[in-house]
């Protein structure tokens, strides 16, 4: 198998999918891979599988977000009918 190590911010729609459909509530530090790069920088990383390659995604805070972006559009284009807000479940904070 090929191994491949992949940033968050050239992550594609295939390899997104795959992390979102892995780790649907978010990933845990027992996913978490440690490794040292060449400049023996400590990269932490998450693996998700096709059929001929492994990517270990580095991660961060910004990979994290990318995640619950991908996964919002996701559910948006399930549901057209969800683009309707409840006044009555806002705080006074959204509202401002």
């Amino acid at each position: 198998m090929i191994r491949k190590i992949v940033d968050y911010q050239k992550l594609n729609e295939d390899i997104l999918n795959l992390l979102v459909e892995k780790f649907p509530d978010g990933y845990d530090d027992d996913d978490i891979i440690s490794f040292r790069n060449a400049r023996n920088e400590l990269i932490e990383s998450v693996e998700v599988k096709t059929e001929d390659t492994i990517y270990l995604v580095k991660i961060g805070i910004k990979l994290v977000k990318a995640m619950e972006n991908h996964e919002e559009e996701d559910d948006d284009d399930d549901d057209p009918t969800d683009d309707n807000v409840n006044i009555d479940a806002l705080s006074e904070e959204d509202i401002d």
